[in-house]
């Protein structure tokens, strides 16, 4: 660990509070109006605001089987300059991460790159097949310590395999992530099921596919007691239900990625695949929907869903190419776009569905505290001023699928801290340890 002091320097805090803060030793030394620090490396941060290091709950780094896409190395490089200090690794991967040993491989390779910790999500079934359970209580008492369980990409279907999963995660307070998706009603679907993919000829991905499996698990989870977290919803209708379950005090919890804030499938029409997403754009009233649902709390958190894929999986024809966008660079301004800017949601708010929120759904301790003294500092700094164009070829991702090449994004992220050492200084990628 880097062995510098860092001086912030008039930035603003989440609650509006304008202060300094000095880090020591990778902690939160002070906080003050005026701090003097002759040793300190000095960061003016005048109208920048100050952010608990953000945490994504969704994260594709595709390693171990498509380094083609995406390592653990350059993901983490891409959190770092998006402002994360945790991302949450999916399973689906290659071999799926349904056992203890890649789990471990996953998270040795997190510290390895040493950027932002890297926390492995385990499969809930074997192979993502949905047909028997993983090595759910292996993996949990492996070195990654996992606590999160998805087979994202694929729904949990069975709803027998999902109540025993539900069960299962109980003695040790995990939680199963569902990517709501009855698979009987999507086959072959390319878009969302309305207007647009009439007109199109693509056949349609109804909203009905989603909320079904949200309200059959909502009630599945309140039988047996348990933690579900309902992954990238997409439709009003779902938000709806997941309002109606945390009403009747289910432990439900829900995620809204970045593109389906800002996009809908009105730009399918394009034919451009680097708009064909899993779950798909939906229409502007599920948009708006969701703004809403993050707004008020019913969906707790931003998760980025952050999805690479190599060019020849993304340049062809629409019906050959992969699902998924590249997000993590990208969110904190989308999240400022569509929340802050339209005053919908504070600064403070977006401290809590960025990281606090995920932290504590996780159980990622390290992550989502106050920026109070004693606190590991890891801290994320945006200028909220600023603007940036969207540029692929500048990303830190090995892949290009963004669908905001060209965008004007307000707020640039100047700094990202881990454990107190900056990752991300000035707008630039630091690579390691400085000390």
């Amino acid at each position: 660990m880097s062995l510098h002091r860092y001086l912030i320097k008039g930035a603003t805090m989440p609650d509006g509070r304008v202060t300094d803060l000095l880090i020591v030793r990778g902690l939160i030394h002070t906080v003050s109006p005026k701090i003097l620090d002759a040793d300190a490396i000095v960061i003016e941060a005048k109208g920048s605001v100050l952010l608990p290091g953000l945490v994504d709950l969704h994260t594709h780094l595709r390693q171990p089987g498509r380094e083609d896409a995406e390592t653990i190395l350059s993901g983490s490089q891409a959190g770092a300059k998006g402002g994360f200090t945790a991302l949450s690794a999916m399973a689906n991967t290659s071999p799926v991460a349904d056992n203890a040993g890649v789990v471990e491989q996953v998270f040795r390779l997190g510290q390895q790159a040493g950027l932002v910790d890297v926390f492995p999500i385990g499969a809930v079934t074997q192979g993502l097949e949905g047909l028997v359970l993983a090595e759910i209580g292996a993996m949990a008492d492996s070195l990654a310590r996992v606590r999160v369980f998805s087979d994202d990409g694929n729904c949990v279907f069975d709803p027998l395999v999902m109540r025993r999963g539900l069960e299962y995660i109980k003695k040790f307070d995990g939680v199963i992530a569902q990517h709501a998706q009855e698979p009987r009603l999507t086959v072959g679907s390319q878009m969302n099921e309305g207007e647009v993919s009439a007109i199109l000829g693509l056949k349609g991905w109804p909203a009905i596919a989603e909320e079904a499996i949200i309200a059959r698990d909502v009630l599945l989870v309140d039988h047996v007691k348990s933690r579900l977290h309902i992954c990238h919803v997409t439709t009003a209708g779902g938000v709806e239900i997941i309002r109606w379950a945390k009403a009747r005090g289910i432990n439900v919890t829900a995620e809204v990625t970045p593109h389906h804030l800002l996009l809908t499938d009105e730009l399918a029409r394009s034919y451009d695949p680097l708009f064909k997403v899993n779950p798909p754009l939906r229409t502007e009233r599920d948009v708006m929907a969701l703004r809403e649902g993050l707004a008020d709390g019913t969906i707790d958190i931003v998760a980025t869903d952050h999805a690479p894929h190599s060019s020849e999986s993304k340049e062809c024809e629409w019906h050959e190419a992969s699902f998924g966008m590249l997000a993590l660079e990208t969110a904190l301004s989308i999240v400022q776009k569509t929340m802050v800017d339209s005053h919908l949601m504070s600064w403070e708010q977006v401290a809590d569905r960025l990281s606090s929120a995920p932290a504590r759904i996780a159980g990622y301790s390290d992550h989502g505290r106050n920026l109070e003294v004693g606190a590991i500092a890891n801290i994320t700094i945006i200028d909220p001023s600023a603007s940036w164009i969207v540029d692929r070829d500048l990303t830190a991702s090995k892949s290009r699928n963004t669908p905001f090449h060209g965008y004007e994004l307000p707020g640039i992220v100047t700094y990202t801290f881990f454990k107190g050492v900056p990752t991300l200084f000035a707008g630039a990628l630091v690579q390691g340890d400085e000390s």
